[in-house]
């Protein structure tokens, strides 16, 4: 969630995270190492799979002539 700063964010336990900056990504997954503010990580994935050489590189199906769907 993107804010417009100056933001101050109460957390759980009381205390007060403070941003300066203009704007400022508020992470709502809690993953981030750097919570409250969002680092991405909520980005990063396992692959479920370890064979990616048969898999199309966006991840969708292709189509008939190897086109995405």
């Amino acid at each position: 969630m993107l804010v417009e700063g100056p933001v101050e964010v109460v957390l759980d336990d009381g205390s007060v995270a403070r941003s300066d900056r203009f704007t400022v990504a508020v992470c709502t997954c809690r993953r981030s190492r750097t919570y409250p503010w969002c680092d991405t990580s909520h980005r990063r994935r396992v692959a479920a799979d370890t064979d990616t050489d048969t898999a199309p590189a966006s991840g969708r199906a292709a189509g008939p002539e190897g086109e995405s769907a």
